[in-house]
């Protein structure tokens, strides 16, 4: 049995045990009808459970018996970790009324470690739908460039939710960034006809972006080196660059034509700016500071 001191007046072997597959249905199943059990599938000669096992039995000690933690050695114990198709380690599931009902695989930053416990505390308590609180930690995934994290969290919101336009948008942004809009597409492809969010809008604009970013901007550049006032190369080179992602280059060469002529080609360079900013994102840096840069140029 590990124990961690005590907690709320109870001794940490009551929230954190090690199980064995004898007990598990009294220490998972029975338990979390009354209190969320998480259960940590693991083995001594793993390095990422070593990783991850103090990082949870510190976020459920901190829940003060709003979650319990079983761990359970996969080579002792391999009968339920074989039912959950476990299939690597370390794996964690949380069980609420005798189900699991979320988990992940592969050791997690402590901070998402402690978000996973925080919302299953809020479920045995109750409290709002999970969704919520797994976008936003898809979201932290995504901004880290953890695009593997991402895809599991959004798709875990899917589960929750198969409906969810936020985590359908969000999951198609994971395949945009990885390169893959054939598959960005299909994913947005299943949004319900109809349905309108902030973030369905910016990745449609960030895939209508890379579809124009086939372009190389060898040419582009040459042109601009021998005539830097040539305002159709600055133009389709600042598209090229967002199309691969390169959003503050493709602005600062918007930026320059709007402040030699800011009615050029009808406006089509302050146009192209307001599709990055919503590409990336209205509350992006690149949004934020290129809004500051084009009100500087239009206002002076």
């Amino acid at each position: 049995m590990t124990l961690i001191g005590e907690t709320a007046g109870k001794p940490a072997g009551d929230i954190i045990k090690d199980g064995t597959d004898a007990s598990f249905v009294a220490d998972v199943v029975e338990a979390s009808k009354t209190t969320p059990v998480i259960v940590d599938f693991w083995a001594t000669w793993c390095g990422p459970c070593r990783q991850l096992g103090p990082a949870l039995e510190k976020a459920v000690t901190a829940a003060k018996g709003a979650v319990k933690l079983v761990k359970i050695d996969i080579d002792k114990n391999p009968a339920f970790a074989g039912q959950l198709r476990v299939q690597s380690i370390p794996a964690v599931f949380a069980f609420v009324d005798g189900r699991p009902v979320d988990g992940f695989m592969g050791a997690l930053p402590d901070s998402q470690v402690k978000q996973f416990v925080d919302r299953l505390a809020k479920q045995g308590e109750g409290g709002a739908s999970p969704v919520d609180d797994i976008l936003d930690m898809a979201r932290e995934s995504l901004e880290l460039g953890d695009l593997g994290g991402a895809a599991q969290a959004f798709a875990e919101a899917l589960r929750h939710d198969p409906q969810n336009v936020k985590a359908m948008a969000g999951l198609a942004r994971v395949y945009l960034s990885s390169g893959d809009t054939e598959r960005a597409q299909e994913i947005l492809g299943m949004v319900p006809e109809g349905a309108k969010d902030p973030e369905l809008d910016s990745v449609r604009a960030a895939l209508a972006l890379a579809a124009e970013g086939d372009s190389e901007t060898a040419e582009f550049e040459q042109r601009l080196a021998s005539h830097p006032g040539d305002h159709e190369a600055r133009f389709e080179l600042a598209r090229a660059l967002a199309g691969r992602g390169r959003m503050e280059e493709a602005v600062d060469h918007l930026l320059t034509i709007i402040e030699a002529d800011r009615d050029w080609n009808d406006q089509a360079a302050r146009k192209q700016l307001l599709t990055i900013f919503e590409a990336a994102g209205h509350t992006s840096e690149v949004a934020k500071q290129g809004r500051r840069r084009l009100s500087a140029i239009l206002f002076s």
